[in-house]
Order: structure tokens, then sequence, then C-alpha cells
């Protein structure tokens, strides 16, 4: 009885495995894709090109000695319909609990969708994902590692993210 259970919490210790992105045939079909992977090697590589004297810099370098991967993939298509509703579900189907938690959703009719899941495991977030579908894109990002939420806005418009409002001054009057 011991050892399944020991199996159980070594499962709860292993960091968060990448989403599977098998979204080939729509890059068949966009007129502009992105696709980038960055272990942790590799980000550790690009913190050191940033100068921790600059204080926009410091935030991103700050935040990637916790991150494990980063993993984008995004598509731009020259008409609508382009990506499908299947596409979609096909995501959301692997960010369900009890490993994910939606944690922010919107949706317009004239402006796309996005929603935002994190992965918990031992109280602290090991997983971002974010998924942003409009009318001619579609976009994944998908984090891995000790990702504190407050910093993440910092890396937006860094390292291939693409470039996030800040709410918090959008709110201010």
């Amino acid at each position: 009885m011991r050892l399944p259970l020991l199996l159980l919490a070594a499962v709860g210790l292993l960091p968060a495995q990448p989403i599977k992105l098998n979204l080939d045939h729509l890059a068949a079909k966009a007129s502009d894709s992105v696709d980038i992977s960055l272990n942790g090697s590799t980000l550790q590589f690009a913190a050191k090109f940033l100068d921790g004297k600059d204080p926009d810099e410091a935030k991103v370098k700050k935040l990637i000695l916790g991150i494990d991967s980063i993993y984008i993939r995004s598509f731009e298509f020259k008409k609508d319909g382009e990506w499908s509703p299947a596409d979609l579900e096909g995501i959301r189907t692997q960010l369900k609990a009890p490993d994910w938690s939606r944690m922010l959703g919107f949706k317009s009719e004239s402006e796309g969708e996005a929603e935002v899941y994190i992965r918990i495991v031992n109280q602290k977030i090991s997983g971002v994902a974010i998924v942003m579908a409009e009318k001619r894109e579609f976009t994944i990002v998908h984090l891995t590692g000790n990702i504190d939420l407050d910093s993440l806005a910092d890396l937006s418009g860094h390292l291939g993210m693409p470039k996030l409002k800040d709410a918090r001054k959008q709110t201010k009057m």
C-alpha cells in the first residue's frame, strides 16, 4: 500500500508537462506564424543578455530564473474561420481540473476570447497557460516552473511573448 502512495506523492513533485500543441495544420493555413520553444538552459542563456541595471530588464531576468520552459504558438490568418472551435477545445481539454484551474476568461464578439489557466503544485504556481483566439489570430502561451504571477506581466513583450495590456494602468484615472 505504501508504494502507490509514494508514487502519487512523487507525481506531485514532477514539473508541469508541456501542453501538447499539435497545431501544425494551422501553421499550413497561416499567413504568419510563431513557434517558440525555450527550455531552462536556453532561458538561462537568454537571461545573461538582460541588463540587471535596467529596472524593466531586471524584473524580466528575475522572473526567467524561476521558469523551466516557455512554449508559444501563434498564428495569424488572412481570412476568418481558418481555425476551428475544435482547435480551441483541444487545448481546453488539456487544461482541466484537478491539474489546472481557469483563472480568467474574456469573450467578446468583436475582439475574440482569452483565457488564463494556472497549475498549482504544493501551493505554488507551477504552470501558466494563456489562450487567445480572435477571428484571424490564434495564440497559445505555456510556461512551466516556479512562476510569480505578480511579475508575469513584466515578461509580456519579451522573449516572443505577446504584449499584454496592464489592467492596473487602465483602471487608474
